[in-house]
């Protein structure tokens, strides 16, 4: 496919190598105000904001991915294969899995179990298992660890189903499972078969078990720590 794509009207050299991937675009928006540099949007369509900048000298791009594994996939296969992006750092909300994580804790995602049927386009012999660079995830828990910042490090679970009546969370958290969320798997999938690098960073922004959650507006505006754990691996 050649680019503009149906849904990024992006040029080649218009993105950096590097793109921090939240799933809101208003996120994009907020991160590309707040920390980069002579930021230009260099995408609209479907409203699914898009813009490049630089943070500390150097090239970045913040791209909104959409909610769930298919929206997901667009984007990141669409920068791995067409704009020649090299790494996509997912930087997203999460519901506590995990009793031990609290509202605002983040969590480096190393591995995804899914719900979904992702990955039986690629006619595997056999399950498999979506996994974060290694690099990647050691560099983030090394700036959490400097900085002092809550976190946990581990597999998460990306669910098709956001209104979940399987009530399956509690078999899941038997697992060793820190949290649920809707995305990572299919990035890491897209990154294996592209052989490019991926990582998911989490705040948690409620709880199911319990019932506890922020605002759409907080979480749109308060989880600069993820942030600055994603730009320090920029």
């Amino acid at each position: 496919m050649s680019v503009p794509t149906p849904h990024n009207n992006a040029k080649i050299g218009d993105i950096a190598k590097t793109v921090l991937m939240p799933g809101d675009p208003l996120r994009a928006k907020l991160l590309a105000d707040t920390y980069l540099e002579n930021a230009v949007c260099y995408n609209q369509v479907r409203s699914m904001l898009g813009y490049t900048g630089t943070f500390q000298g150097k090239p970045v791009s913040v791209q909104g991915s959409g909610m769930g594994m298919p929206s997901m996939g667009i984007y990141c296969h669409e920068l791995f294969h067409f704009y020649g992006v090299d790494t996509i750092i997912r930087i997203g909300s999460a519901g506590a899995v995990d009793p031990s994580l609290k509202i605002g804790d983040l969590v480096i995602a190393v591995s995804s179990c899914t719900t979904s049927n992702y990955a039986a386009q690629y006619h595997l012999p056999g399950s498999y298992a979506p996994t974060a660079s290694f690099d990647l995830a050691r560099r983030a828990a090394q700036f959490c660890e400097q900085k002092g910042f809550t976190y946990k490090a581990g597999t998460v679970l990306t669910s098709d189903w956001f209104y979940d009546e399987s009530q399956g969370l509690p078999e899941w958290q038997k697992m060793g499972v820190l949290a649920v969320e809707m995305e990572s798997a299919a990035l890491y999938m897209e990154a294996a078969r592209a052989k490019k690098q991926a990582l998911c960073l989490l705040t948690i922004s409620d709880n199911p078990f319990t019932g506890e959650a922020v605002e759409a507006e907080v979480r749109q505006n308060a989880f600069t720590q993820m942030m600055e754990v994603a730009l320090s691996l920029v």
